[in-house]
């Protein structure tokens, strides 16, 4: 898919995290996860190998998560997964086997239940710097990025001034030294 396709089908946003997600306690955006197979098709062995050798793993794990089965007569397997901000992802599972299934599982849990899109930069702020953006080696000598390395010169430790704590340190061992 090119690049121009992809932006008119997906449109392009900013990085976003869910509302307060991380001020204080962290809060897992998958709320409810549904696996739906049929009991006796090959298509859905994946699946039930998924919930017979990892599912209690999976719930214990995850208290947050709600999971449910549905079992379905001669329909393909499918997943669905529902976040807390209203999104739903649906992914057809049919002849996947259940490693697959376990990472496919693992990255819907993980996921924010934000849409898809292609980002617009790399780095975005609500209050713009006229500065313009900061990095490691803006304020740094000009000398630094012609120089081959390892450099000696480069390498020698930076001659720091005592500070005020030092010099009372000082002061004060020179002053037990002269009461003893």
């Amino acid at each position: 898919m090119t690049a121009s396709v992809w932006n008119h089908f997906w449109g392009t946003t900013i990085a976003r995290t869910p509302h307060y997600n991380g001020i204080g306690r962290f809060t897992q955006q998958l709320q409810r996860i549904t696996f739906k197979f049929c009991k006796s098709s090959g298509a859905s062995k994946g699946v039930r190998d998924f919930i017979e050798k990892d599912l209690i793993h999976y719930a214990r794990s995850n208290p947050g998560v709600v999971v449910y089965l549905k079992p379905r007569r001669h329909r393909g397997p499918v997943l669905k997964a529902e976040y807390l901000n209203g999104e739903e992802e649906y992914l057809y599972l049919a002849k996947r086997p259940r490693e697959e299934i376990v990472r496919w599982v693992d990255h819907y849990t993980t996921r924010s239940g934000q849409p898809t899109a292609r980002l617009m930069k790399t780095h975005h702020t609500h209050h713009l710097s006229i500065q313009g953006v900061w990095t490691p080696w803006t304020h740094r000598h000009p000398d630094t990025f012609t120089r081959t390395y390892p450099d000696e010169e480069a390498s020698q430790a930076e001659k720091i001034e005592k500070t005020a704590t030092d010099e009372l340190r000082e002061i004060a061992e020179r002053l037990s030294i002269g009461e003893n």
